[in-house]
């Protein structure tokens, strides 16, 4: 008998131990090599642990154990024979064999009147297909109804993908049967991504003198200026023109004016960036990721936002790498997608400053000494008081205002189309 020992491997510097978050597969079963069998946590990140050969597996460690970088958390027997009733769970993801399997039982209905009262039974507690272990576990943590998800694995089973893309496409909800009216409680660990937020977040408050400054933008010029280009925009660049990117350039132009908002603290050092590494807060199964656009300040619009549609993606898919969120030096969060007025977001350690944005609210405005209905939105600033003056930290604020409500100041030069040249059009 060969046996291989799989070990945990490193995800990256400075992280000595990870979670068991869930086995995709249970003791005993039959695996294919980089087939994925475990989800493990760090403190940066989920991901997926892939089986280093085929075989049948032995596991080491329970789901909520900690485990430390190099520490073997399964066996595999090699000389194993593959079952013959083995599906390979890389069929799964093939469309055309998810196409071929419903027009194999179209054929044959009616000669076994037996097989539509059989079939049924395994899809009693879910109709729509049987879930997988991952599916099943996503769908409970996040409350989705199963039974409203369309499997699009081999023979109708549900995958992880199908609950992920149920969770991004919304379904309704039935208000119908309340709560239950009982009074139990359910105690859950939590996961090591979400007990290291937890401790960042209060070592934040608790170093950092934290202070947040407001103001607020008349969206319409920007509101106008996607209108006018929208289409042309998509045309061209293959790419939908959204608020983020314009948020993201006025950002690096104010930062490259303000470098002590672009600055962090290290010991009793002040070290300031020549550059712009932006956070973009985004909303995953997983929880709030914060992907890091790089040298954001070199970056055109449509560029900006293929970046971060790219980062949002792999977000949303749960294949976002730590390297990918490493080494931010400003971050953009928008609770305004979740309805959010107004907030004071709370500093990406061991950046300086982090601007809110909040939802688009049409009030009325003194605009030329008289009242007129606008679109505005409140803008939140929070910077570390300790390095960043209220002189910058205000100025900082206004000038990304002043370039939201006359985007061609977003340019440096003048041109016979400033608008058209700002959308690299």
């Amino acid at each position: 008998m060969s046996v291989l020992e799989m070990k945990v491997p490193s995800p990256g510097e400075s992280i000595s131990e990870v979670e068991i978050a869930e086995w995709l597969v249970e003791d005993g079963d039959y695996v294919e090599k980089d087939q994925a069998i475990a989800e493990v946590d760090s403190d940066k990140a989920t991901l997926e642990l892939p089986a280093e050969a085929s075989g049948r597996i032995t596991l080491k460690a329970e789901e909520g154990d900690t485990v430390k970088v190099g520490e073997v958390v399964c066996l595999i027997d090699t000389s194993a024979e593959k079952p013959a009733d083995f599906e390979s769970k890389t069929e799964e993801v093939e469309p055309e064999q998810v196409q071929e399997t419903p027009k194999a039982t179209e054929t044959k209905p009616n000669p076994n009147p037996v097989a539509p009262k059989e079939e049924p039974k395994k899809e009693d507690t879910y109709a729509k297909g049987v879930p997988s272990v991952a599916a099943k576990k996503i769908a409970e943590e996040n409350n989705v109804p199963i039974q409203k998800v369309q499997g699009t694995g081999k023979d109708g089973r549900i995958t992880k993908q199908d609950i992920i893309a149920a969770m991004a496409a919304g379904f309704p909800t039935e208000a119908t049967q309340g709560w239950g009216g009982t009074r139990d409680t359910t105690s859950t660990k939590m996961k090591m991504l979400r007990r290291k937020i937890a401790s960042r977040l209060v070592a934040v408050k608790n170093e950092t003198a934290m202070l947040t400054t407001f103001n607020e933008v008349d969206m319409k010029p920007i509101m106008d200026l996607r209108a006018k280009y929208k289409a042309k925009f998509k045309e061209v660049h293959g790419v939908n023109l959204g608020f983020m990117s314009f948020f993201t350039k006025a950002v690096t132009e104010a930062l490259h004016l303000y470098p002590q908002v672009n600055s962090m603290i290290d010991g009793d050092q002040m070290i300031a960036h020549n550059y712009a590494d932006i956070g973009i807060a985004v909303s995953s199964p997983k929880g709030l990721m914060v992907p890091v656009v790089r040298n954001a300040e070199r970056l055109s619009l449509h560029e900006i936002e293929k970046e971060i549609k790219r980062l949002a993606i792999k977000a949303r898919d749960g294949k976002i790498a730590i390297e990918d969120m490493q080494g931010g030096t400003f971050t953009i969060t928008n609770g305004g997608v979740f309805g959010s007025m107004l907030s004071t977001p709370i500093i990406n350690p061991p950046q300086s400053a982090i601007l809110g944005m909040h939802n688009i609210v049409e009030r009325p405005v003194a605009i030329n000494g008289k009242v007129e209905i606008r679109p505005i939105m409140y803008l939140a600033l929070s910077y570390d008081h300790r390095i960043i003056d209220g002189k910058e930290s205000v100025g900082f604020l206004v000038k990304v205002k002043e370039m939201l409500e006359n985007p061609v100041k977003m340019l440096f030069g003048g041109a016979k189309e400033p608008e058209e040249i700002l959308l690299d059009l």
